[in-house]
């Protein structure tokens, strides 16, 4: 049986394929937006990145566009032929797995990530499965871990989300994070009305 927060985007693959529209997001330019926030917040360039619900790999596409030359990526999806689609892209020192990393995580840490990402995936989760998918991507990170999610402390103008995509809020996501690690940075700036929000986590050295 699929897990529910994966169904979506079967539904979507179903419809679109591998289409910009399996990934769930608005438009390529919001998602580029939470990406450029991402590189902001972190110095990415020649670490070992693990992207956890990596889609397309829209992510290496766009860090390769923008010359940050990572040292190596790892994608990972539960949706095989989205990873088909990914690993016919030919993106430069980028690896694309198949797998849930919520059901499988030893797949995160068999690439020994120095950072790992998430983007987008915690949106159809509900609480308990957000915080298991956290907990799995900040043990398997080596130095740091970044993540976004749609905010529940936004503005009244902010656009509306149905079900199955969730907001989330803000201050109990950096609790978690600050039981975890006093370095913590929260951003949520980059969107009219506070629509979306970044956490960056630093491991303790």
């Amino acid at each position: 049986m699929t897990p529910s927060y994966l169904q979506p985007y079967r539904d979507s693959h179903a419809k679109h394929g591998p289409a910009f529209e399996v990934t769930l997001w608005a438009s390529p330019r919001t998602q580029e937006l939470r990406f450029r926030i991402f590189t902001e917040m972190y110095f990415v360039t020649g670490k070992r990145i693990l992207d956890a619900g990596c889609a397309r790999g829209d992510l290496a596409e766009y860090l390769l566009r923008q010359g940050i030359e990572y040292g190596h990526y790892t994608g990972i999806d539960a949706l095989e032929p989205v990873i088909e689609f990914a690993q016919g892209r030919g993106l430069a020192r980028a690896e694309f797995v198949v797998g849930d990393f919520l059901a499988q995580p030893q797949l995160m840490r068999r690439c020994t990530p120095q950072v790992v990402m998430i983007s987008g995936a915690l949106n159809t989760m509900d609480d308990d499965t957000v915080f298991t998918a956290l907990d799995h991507c900040w043990k398997a990170a080596s130095q740091a871990f970044l993540f976004n999610f749609l905010s529940s402390r936004c503005g009244s103008k902010a656009p509306k989300q149905e079900p199955p995509v969730r907001r989330l809020d803000p201050l109990t996501m950096l609790d978690w994070a600050l039981q975890r690690t006093s370095s913590v940075a929260l951003r949520q700036d980059y969107f009219p009305h506070g629509h979306d929000a970044t956490i960056l986590m630093h491991k303790p050295s």
